[in-house]
């Protein structure tokens, strides 16, 4: 299987080459840069200090002309171009890419209509185990515990709360018999009053290096129950990301997500 990847002299990039070198069965037949980019031309192992033979490029219809599958981590704009040029060459998807608003959500569904998509907003094995870990949790403290979403990562995240964050929370609210949408608490700053126990809370730390903390805290009377997991490295995502892509290599039409990749559901 022939796999692309997205974002290829980033770290995130870097990490997609390594894994998808390091995987049997898979090779590396693309690795795009946006226009301009000063890693244009260069071989797509700059960074990891193994030459792949593959050089970055800024050419999209040529790449995805000959690969089985796109992997993308991006910004949401550019998830949404690649995922055009995909659709007309019916290159299967994996988009790690968060920050989406609910209209960019809805051109993913509407492209998986007519190609295989794998859309999660953490690819990570062991994130998307914890996601089933609170799920179960969550049936358990409906009531009489006080719900809270603690997530660090590194300075240049540009969204918050992050959307492994978000999605920790839908999982919650689904599980506690509530809407997000409206239970939500994003922050709290001034005399806000006592905390409304059908709320389900959000704290955002941006700092350093962090690759990504998550912690859910479950807090009752006389007892604290805390789910966390902790990434020391992108390492996790990229192969994650790579079982995903092997995974849409099989599937019809339609949109996934981690959970039908490992068979959480």
């Amino acid at each position: 299987m022939k796999i692309a990847i997205t974002g290829a002299s980033g770290r995130m990039g870097q990490m997609l080459v390594e894994t998808v070198m390091n995987t049997s069965g898979v090779i590396l037949s693309g690795a795009l840069e946006r226009s301009g980019a000063a890693s244009l031309g260069q071989d797509a192992g700059i960074l990891t200090g193994r030459r792949t033979g593959i050089e970055i490029t800024d050419d999209v219809d040529r790449i995805l002309a000959h690969a089985d599958v796109l992997i993308d981590f991006t910004r949401p704009e550019g998830t949404l171009e690649y995922l055009k040029v995909a659709s007309q060459h019916c290159t299967r998807v994996v988009i790690g890419t968060t920050g989406f608003t609910e209209s960019q959500k809805a051109e993913i569904v509407a492209a998986a209509q007519t190609l295989g998509v794998v859309f999660a907003p953490n690819m990570s094995v062991g994130v998307n185990v914890t996601l089933k870990l609170l799920q179960v949790a969550g049936s358990y403290f409906s009531t009489g515990y006080d719900v809270e979403i603690i997530e660090a990562h590194h300075r240049n995240k540009v969204d918050a709360p992050s959307g492994t964050a978000l999605q920790m929370g839908e999982v919650l609210a689904t599980a506690l018999g509530r809407n997000l949408a409206t239970c939500a608490m994003y922050g709290r700053h001034g005399t806000v009053g006592e905390r409304d126990p059908s709320t389900i809370g959000f704290s955002v730390i941006r700092g350093g290096d962090i690759g990504g903390d998550h912690t859910v805290m479950f807090a009752g009377t006389g007892e604290r129950i805390e789910i966390s997991h902790k990434s020391a490295s992108r390492l996790a995502y990229a192969q994650g990301a790579v079982r995903a892509a092997c995974f849409l290599s099989d599937r019809p039409v339609g949109l996934y997500d981690m959970w039908d990749v490992l068979d959480l559901h």
